[in-house]
């Protein structure tokens, strides 16, 4: 019988927030490959006695699949452990891909994103009535490149609520490029390692934020986030508004 490979978003950091059904795959596994660049490895904690663990963080994507491979052969339960959501940066078509074509079935377990968790970090809501309706999650170009119809300018002309993955290292940069559509006294911050014991959180405003960085020593591992959802002015929700009506309340209601 074939064995079946497991993508499971582990979460920002905090074991904790890993899912129970993504803690529970975890725990069966024959076989774990973790990004170890990112992962926590307390999570490792959960595997059975003899399971076999792989870093990714060295291995080719030809590598990781012929692991996958052999494993699946055997009859084997592999987790695939990615940080945070797989489905955002996570790198797992291409490997859902070959699974595919070599017959190897798959599922993929959702997780919590750095970009929830850093919001929740910061107590904050991306969706502020009246403020922004819209979340951007982005990342600036680098050795891996972004299509020109994506650049950040195109994207911060909407002025969104914006997560900017991957790019901390380069927040002059950012900031330079967000000036001219969120204006220089923009609400930002920075959260390193959100959900970690170690978590940093910086706060500012685009005109002030790569230094702040800086001094902090923030240079990975971190989120950006901008945006009017990061101030105190916002709209009350409908949803609980008394004058507001709807399928489960009336209106009027005192």
């Amino acid at each position: 019988m074939m064995g079946k490979v497991h993508f499971i978003g582990a979460g920002p950091g905090d074991p904790e927030l890993l899912t129970i059904k993504g803690k529970r795959l975890l725990e069966e596994a024959d076989v774990i490959i973790y990004a170890g660049s990112l992962v926590n490895p307390q999570l490792l904690e959960a595997a059975k006695p003899g399971c076999s663990i792989y870093d990714s963080a060295g291995m080719t994507l030809e590598q990781v699949i012929e692991t996958m491979r052999e494993a699946a052969g055997g009859g084997m339960s592999i987790a695939r452990l990615h940080t945070g959501d797989p489905s955002i940066y996570g790198a797992i078509r291409e490997q859902i891909d070959e699974l595919d074509r070599l017959g190897i079935e798959c599922e993929v377990v959702p997780g919590v994103s750095s970009f929830t968790a850093s919001a929740a970090a910061l107590k904050k809501e991306f969706t502020l009535p009246d403020i922004s309706q819209t979340v951007i999650c982005t990342r600036l170009e680098g050795r891996t490149p972004v299509p020109e119809s994506e650049s950040l300018e195109s994207l911060a002309s909407h002025r969104a609520s914006m997560a900017i993955f991957l790019s901390v290292h380069m927040i002059d940069e950012v900031a330079r490029r967000l000036i001219p559509h969120y204006g220089e006294s923009a609400p930002v911050a920075i959260v390193q390692k959100a959900s970690w014991s170690d978590q940093k959180i910086v706060t500012g405003t685009l005109s002030n934020i790569a230094k702040k960085a800086r001094e902090a020593g923030i240079e990975k591992t971190a989120q950006i986030l901008v945006g009017e959802f990061l101030g105190d002015e916002y709209s009350r929700s409908k949803l609980y508004d008394p004058d507001f009506s709807h399928g489960y309340r009336g209106g009027n209601e005192k």
